[in-house]
């Protein structure tokens, strides 16, 4: 991230420590915005937004009042309602998280915290060598009012996921 803020172009962004916000975004009144930090240009993020921990977001995306994103890739045109959390993920272009959508990043319910990532439909889990790690989801998925994403998810393009939804790769029938 920072050799990312190092590479901006100076004059479209306001730049104050390591948070580099574009001069066209808006930020209301408080956001929360700790870096490092890159907005892109056109970007939108709403009062009681907390955005932390090493977030680059692309151009034109929406991040809703109440949500947190920590630690994300956000590509264009993606939509963050209010109170959703994203955490250690990439989030494609053109994705939208309706209220209340969750995406987890770390195992709380077992003693072994490595996150596994399912190699395909039924495919095998794969260890990531990581014990926080949320989402890949791809261009254009549509995640539903209240689900909830499981740590180690991949979403492929496209992928609507109902509301008040558990979708967890790791458990037989939860794909």
């Amino acid at each position: 991230m920072r050799e990312l803020l190092a590479g901006l172009p100076a004059g479209e962004y306001a730049v104050d420590g390591d948070v580099a916000i574009h001069r066209s975004a808006r930020v209301e009144p408080g956001a929360v915005l700790k870096g490092p930090l890159i907005l892109g240009p056109g970007c939108f993020v709403a009062a009681g937004a907390y955005l932390r921990g090493g977030n680059w977001v692309d151009a034109r995306c929406t991040i809703g009042p109440g949500t947190e994103l920590k630690s994300s890739f956000v590509f264009a045109g993606t939509a963050l309602a209010h109170f959703n959390f994203v955490g250690d993920s990439v989030l494609g272009a053109g994705v939208n998280m309706e209220a209340g959508s969750i995406v987890c990043n770390h195992r709380n319910e077992r003693a072994a915290k490595e996150i596994f990532v399912r190699s395909g439909q039924g495919g095998a889990l794969q260890p990531t060598g990581c014990e926080k790690f949320g989402a890949l989801i791809g261009d254009g998925v549509r995640i539903g009012a209240n689900t909830v994403i499981a740590p180690g998810a991949l979403l492929w393009p496209g992928r609507i996921v109902g509301r008040a939804s558990l979708l967890d790769q790791e458990l037989p029938g939860h794909e």
